[in-house]
């Protein structure tokens, strides 16, 4: 008897380009394929250019629902993928990623550049703080995220992040395994604060 996922939407950030190594497609493709055969809604940026259309086209091949959340600049450049199952314009990014936000329960990111980073540091520190409880993870295809854990190690090291922030982001090269691990994932209880806490 399988149990009931408690997922039910997962938020993909990644490169609106698709990278050098052939590999990043064929892993989005693959994420694409999981989320969709898990009966998993995607929400992603909302556009058809590199990985970001590379996985909507590979959830709605396997008959899945992909919800785009783009700006308002971005759909007046004509940048909106045409196939979705549902979309939304945002005034600005920020706009953009509250909304992503609120519409996911768990969070990947695939390679990709500032504004991946960007994307995925601000969801784990959202988690950190406690303001939602929802899953980071990366799917590190040709060792991609390698640096980021090593950035993470180094904070924890410096004394500027505890162990069990550092271990929030979820790392694997399985897109099964890893939304596998999302769906066992926990909130650390621990406080970001490293000694006395500030007045």
């Amino acid at each position: 008897m399988t149990h009931a996922s408690p997922l039910r939407s997962i938020a993909v950030f990644c490169g609106s380009n698709d990278g050098f190594n052939p590999a990043y497609v064929e892993g989005a493709r693959a994420l694409g394929r999981e989320i969709a055969r898990r009966g998993l809604r995607l929400v992603y940026g909302g556009t058809h250019k590199g990985l970001m259309g590379v996985i909507a086209d590979s959830v709605l091949a396997e008959g899945g629902q992909v919800v785009g959340i783009i700006t308002q600049l971005l759909f007046e450049l004509g940048h909106l993928h045409a196939g979705l199952t549902q979309f939304e314009v945002t005034r600005d990014m920020r706009s953009r990623k509250t909304r992503m936000s609120e519409c996911a329960d768990a969070f990947i990111a695939l390679p990709g550049g500032l504004g991946t980073f960007e994307e995925l540091f601000e969801v784990a520190t959202l988690t950190q703080l406690g303001e939602h409880r929802k899953g980071v993870a990366c799917l590190n295809i040709g060792g991609f995220f390698n640096p980021v854990r090593s950035l993470l190690d180094h904070a924890v090291q410096e004394g500027f992040m505890k162990t069990e922030h550092s271990e929030m982001l979820m790392f694997d090269t399985d897109p099964s395994v890893l939304i596998d691990a999302l769906e066992r994932w926990q909130a650390p209880t621990v406080t970001k604060w490293i000694g006395p806490a500030p007045l």
